[in-house]
């Protein structure tokens, strides 16, 4: 009972979020509004960035390919939990959950692998700032992006492809908004040993290892500080590191929270409201976190308004 063709299930049902069907619409709006906002904020620090000559540096380059993971990541489930909340169709086909847990994986690792290199990127500029340009080169950025998205597209495979080979017999009801494979694992009627075992290995070298890079990268930074300690090179290292050490607490302290503190109640229903901090509100958040905290982005934004507003009345007159 371990081979594909085996499969009798078509399709799958989610449930979608445990909400009382009266406050449907109301969570609806909710989630729409935060996915359009999601949506529109990483799309604005793509344009910015790529608008924008004197954001051409790897730091801002590296924000853009962020802003552009964050932005499909939420694309991954938030539309299908909006078709389940506005109309019902909760079935989604066997191939779609399969679809949905590959690119659920991939940008979802590539956020991951992103902040390990802008973490890299922050070292560098506050240990070495005179060899900054030289280190951070285009070759070695463009070799860390397409690095990450290597690394992550054959990680999303690998499990896509060990969950393909599995059976579902019977039962298809999956008590979440989208494809979660440790659900799919458990609805399963094949061996799932490897697929548990390659869950373990892999998940510790691609969660665990980035992790312990952007630390040792911190404790760089703070070693650094340290040896000539000021409170210039202090707000320096703070203005330089802030957005990203937020974003990289709000990416780790989700999947902590969710995967790796005991929790006494391990209902599906808890489990699915925490998975909608990382699926939804940390890719709205994080853009905000960028242009709130960075100056360059704020000045880039104003002087693009600016000239948006200038071209018009210009354009009128």
């Amino acid at each position: 009972m371990t081979g594909k063709n085996q499969t009798t299930v078509s399709e799958f049902l989610l449930l979608g979020l445990p909400i009382h069907p009266q406050q449907k619409y109301l969570f609806y709006i909710l989630f729409l509004a935060m996915y359009l906002t999601t949506v529109l904020g990483n799309l604005i620090i793509i344009i910015l960035i790529r608008m924008d000559s004197h954001l051409h540096t790897p730091m801002y380059l590296f924000l853009s390919n962020l802003s552009f993971s964050d932005l499909c990541f939420s694309s991954v489930t938030v539309p299908k939990l909006l078709q389940i909340m506005n109309s019902q169709v909760t079935s989604i086909p066997y191939a779609g959950c399969l679809a949905q847990i590959y690119f659920f994986f991939l940008f979802g690792d590539l956020e991951n692998f992103l902040l390990v290199a802008m973490a890299y990127d922050r070292y560098v500029a506050i240990c070495f700032p005179l060899h900054y340009t030289s280190i951070m080169s285009p070759k070695l950025y463009l070799s860390l992006v397409a690095l990450s998205w290597v690394l992550t597209t054959f990680h999303a495979l690998l499990h896509t492809l060990l969950v393909a080979r599995l059976s579902f017999c019977a039962d298809n009801v999956i008590p979440h908004f989208f494809c979660d494979m440790s659900t799919l694992l458990k609805l399963s009627c094949s061996d799932t040993h490897v697929n548990e075992l390659v869950i373990f290995v892999m998940g510790g070298l691609v969660i665990v290892v980035p992790f312990l890079l952007i630390t040792l990268s911190y404790a760089g930074i703070v070693s650094s500080i340290l040896k000539v300690p000021s409170a210039r090179g202090i707000r320096k290292a703070f203005s330089t590191c802030g957005s990203h050490l937020s974003v990289v607490s709000l990416f780790y302290g989700t999947i902590i929270g969710l995967y790796l503190v005991p929790s006494t109640d391990n209902a599906p229903a808890n489990e699915t409201v925490t998975a909608m901090m990382y699926t939804v509100v940390t890719p709205m958040l994080n853009p905000f976190i960028y242009s709130l905290r960075n100056r360059d982005i704020k000045d880039s934004m104003r002087i693009n308004c600016k000239k948006k507003i200038t071209f018009a009345y210009g354009g009128s007159s």
